[in-house]
């Protein structure tokens, strides 16, 4: 079955451990947990997939706060960037390259998860996708042993997406990670104000509000899990929002990147 390799290495994300370390390190010092409960009870994390130094203190929040948990496996679902899919690809390679070392891939859990739904195809030049590779160095940092499934998907019905997300949220031993950037290449106050639909819409578990401007590139990942919420009675929790802007200082094409956590009502 081979491995999936790392296709984005050293732009996305730093090619060595070092430098990777070095990343989660000053992201961590950046921040204090006000709210960093053990009986956090998260479900599903929903985090940005740009290079570290735009969206990457966004998308570790997600993963600390949700590392209190311990689960057996991480599915991470991601639109393809790269190649245009009908349906979704799930990778079925036995392990997940990553600098910080190997993830092993839950095979059989993906071959079940492929025989059950007729939207899964195994497509190899869909695993080159930075949307969901970007989340394995966080995934190896923080669950070190745990074990991965990788789900690209292309033109598909959030409905039919969702049907899946059900049946994952139905096994406490799974954390989903959506991978989506909000609002692309807008002026500043342009992006913010479209982004803010997005947030609304995920707070609210509106599926009726995303369809009023809101630009997420992985939205249909997005609408699956809040239609799932719904039905799971779980809720959002906004940790962070910010934009290419924070960093770059140019107001006049911007992206969006946001972080949430769906947890357990306390």
């Amino acid at each position: 079955m081979g491995q999936r390799e790392m296709a984005v290495a050293g732009s996305f994300y730093p090619k060595s451990k070092e430098e990777i370390d070095k990343f989660i390190e000053y992201f961590n010092q950046s921040f204090s947990l006000k709210n960093a409960s053990d009986n956090l009870k998260v479900r599903a994390i929903i985090v940005p997939h740009a290079g570290y130094i735009y969206s990457g203190f966004t998308a570790n929040l997600a993963y600390n706060l949700s590392s209190k948990n311990r689960y057996k496996r991480v599915v991470v679902i991601g639109p393809s960037h790269k190649i245009y899919i009908e349906g979704a690809s799930i990778a079925l390679y036995e392990s997940f390259k990553t600098p910080l070392g190997d993830l092993k891939i839950d095979l059989e859990y993906s071959l079940k998860l492929k025989e059950a739904y007729s939207f899964l195809t195994f497509i190899p030049e869909a695993h080159k996708e930075h949307s969901t590779e970007t989340q394995a160095p966080f995934i190896k940092n923080y669950f070190e042993d745990i074990k991965i499934v990788e789900l690209v998907y292309g033109k598909l019905d959030f409905n039919e997406l969702s049907k899946l997300v059900d049946e994952l949220l139905e096994n406490k031993d799974n954390l989903i990670v959506i991978s989506t950037d909000l609002s692309h290449f807008y002026k500043l106050e342009e992006a913010k104000r479209l982004d803010n639909i997005c947030l609304n819409a995920i707070l609210k578990r509106d599926l009726e509000l995303f369809d009023k401007g809101c630009e997420a590139c992985g939205k249909v990942g997005v609408k699956a899990l809040v239609k799932s919420s719904i039905k799971k009675d779980l809720e959002f929790e906004l940790l962070h929002y910010c934009t290419s802007y924070d960093r770059t200082k140019d107001d006049t094409s911007v992206v969006g990147y946001s972080s949430f956590l769906l947890k357990e009502k306390v």
